[in-house]
């Protein structure tokens, strides 16, 4: 199975390359942008019997390595 994990700060935490991305835009020419919040998107393959299994096998993937549960949050996205 195939699965997508996006990974983003939670709110209020400070974002410096979202706002290096806001002012690069603002700088050439999109002054429409107000906010940009800057994150990552992981894909895997895992083997598993069920989307069930999986999933619970990627949230400790997260939960241990992947994303920092304390500033940040995640969704997966099994398919």
């Amino acid at each position: 199975m195939k699965a997508r994990i996006k990974i983003m700060l939670k709110s209020g935490v400070l974002d410096p390359q979202g706002a290096a991305i806001k002012q690069a835009l603002n700088n050439i020419g999109f002054e429409s942008v107000t906010g940009v919040r800057q994150g990552k998107v992981i894909e895997l393959e895992v083997d598993g019997p069920n989307k069930s299994e999986v999933r619970s096998e990627i949230e400790s993937m997260c939960n241990k390595m992947l994303a920092n549960t304390v500033i940040e949050n995640f969704e997966i996205e099994v398919f």
